[in-house]
C-alpha cells in the first residue's frame, strides 16, 4: 500500500510540473488571463494578466492516477476514487464555465451566483443520492470527540449534507485571493486523508490514491502559483478542490471533521458574511478592512502592520497543518 500511495503522489507531481510547462504558455498565448476586481486591494492590479484556469493541471494529474494506479482496484469493482473524482469534475465544471464567461467578457463577472448556486446544489443531490445507492453512503453522523455515531433522518441528514457540500466549495472559493492560499491550506488537509487512509488500512486504499495525487499535484501546482504566481488555479481549480474536499469527508463517512480539518476555510468564509452583515445592518460601517480575511490582513487590519502575501501563505499553511495533526488524532482510534 505504502508503494502504490508513493506512486500516485509521485505520478502527479511530476505530471504537474512538466504539464505546467507547456500549459501555463499556452494560456498566456491563448489569453485565458485573469481580471482583478477593480475593488481589491490596489496592489493586487499588478496580477491583471496573469494566466488562470490552472486547476487544469493538477484536475489532470489526479485523472491520470485514478486511472493508472488506481486501476487495479477498479478490476476488484473498487470505484470510490473515482465517484469522488466525477463530483469534484462536475464542480471543477461549473467553475470552468465561470472562468470561460469572465475571459469571453473580459472582465471579473463570470455566472451569475444564483447561476452557480443552483449548479453547485443539483451536483451535491446527485452525488448523495448517487452515494447511499451504490451503499457508501448512510444517514449516520460520526461524532469524532466522542467516538459515538448518532442516527440522523434521511431528510436533515440531506439537508446537512447539501449544505455542507456547497458550504465547502464556496468555502475554498473564496481562499483562493492570494497567489497560493487555497493550494497551501488545501495540501494539509488532503494529507490527513492520506494518513487516515494509513491508520484505517487497505479497505480504503482507493480513496487514499485519489488524496495523495491530489497532494502531489498539488505540490506540482504550488510550483507555478507560488509568490509571484506565474499561474491562478482559477474557478476551475477552487471549487473542484471544494467538490473533492468534500466528497472524500463523506467518502470516509466523517463528514463532521471538516469543522476541525477546515477551520482557515471557515475563518475566511465568516469573515466575508460578517462583513457584508455588519455592514447592512449598520448602513455602511465594517468589521474588516476588506474581506475576506486575508485581505483585512493585507491591508493591516487591526495591527496596523500590512502582511505580505508570502506571510500569509506561511500563517494558513501552518494553521492547516496543526489542524490536519489535531483531526488525525480525534479519528484515528475508529477502525483499530
Amino acid at each position: 500500500m505504502t508503494m502504490q500511495m508513493l506512486c500516485a503522489f509521485t505520478i502527479a507531481f511530476l505530471f504537474v510540473t512538466a504539464f505546467g510547462k507547456w500549459y501555463i504558455p499556452w494560456l498566456e498565448k491563448e489569453k485565458a488571463r485573469q481580471l482583478i476586481k477593480e475593488n481589491g486591494p490596489t496592489w493586487h492590479a499588478s496580477k491583471s494578466g496573469t494566466p488562470t484556469m490552472g486547476g487544469v493541471m493538477f484536475i489532470l494529474g489526479t485523472m491520470l492516477v485514478c486511472l493508472t494506479v488506481g486501476f487495479p482496484g477498479m478490476l476488484q469493482g473498487r470505484y470510490e476514487h473515482i465517484f469522488v473524482l466525477l463530483f469534484a469534475l462536475v464542480f471543477g465544471a461549473i467553475g470552468l464555465l465561470d472562468d470561460w464567461q469572465k475571459i469571453r467578457k473580459k472582465q471579473n463577472l463570470g455566472l451569475s451566483t444564483k447561476a452557480k448556486f443552483l449548479l453547485q446544489l443539483v451536483a451535491a443531490l446527485l452525488f448523495l443520492l448517487l452515494m447511499t445507492k451504490m451503499g457508501f453512503l448512510h444517514t449516520v453522523l460520526y461524532l469524532p470527540l466522542s467516538g459515538k455515531t448518532v442516527k440522523v433522518p434521511p431528510v436533515l441528514f440531506y439537508i446537512f449534507a447539501i449544505f455542507v457540500i456547497v458550504g465547502t466549495v464556496n468555502a475554498v472559493n473564496i481562499t483562493d485571493g492570494v497567489d497560493g492560499l487555497a493550494t497551501g491550506t488545501s495540501i494539509p488537509v488532503f494529507l490527513f486523508f492520506v494518513l487516515v487512509t494509513f491508520a484505517w488500512g487497505r479497505e480504503y486504499l482507493q480513496l487514499g490514491l485519489f488524496a495523495s495525487a491530489m497532494v502531489g499535484g498539488l505540490m506540482g501546482f504550488l510550483v507555478y502559483n507560488f509568490n509571484p504566481a506565474k499561474v491562478f488555479m482559477g474557478d476551475t481549480g477552487s471549487l473542484f478542490l471544494g467538490g473533492a474536499i468534500a466528497a472524500m469527508a463523506f467518502a470516509y463517512d466523517i463528514p463532521l471533521i471538516l469543522i476541525p480539518l477546515c477551520v482557515m476555510f471557515i475563518i475566511e468564509t465568516l469573515s466575508d458574511i460578517i462583513q457584508v452583515g455588519y455592514f447592512k445592518l449598520t448602513h455602511g460601517k465594517r468589521v474588516f478592512r476588506m474581506a475576506p480575511f486575508h485581505h483585512h490582513l493585507e491591508m493591516g487590519g487591526w495591527t496596523g502592520r500590512k502582511w505580505k502575501e508570502k506571510e500569509i501563505f506561511v500563517l494558513y499553511t501552518g494553521v492547516a497543518l496543526l489542524c490536519m495533526v489535531f483531526s488525525f488524532l480525534i479519528v484515528f482510534e475508529r477502525f483499530q
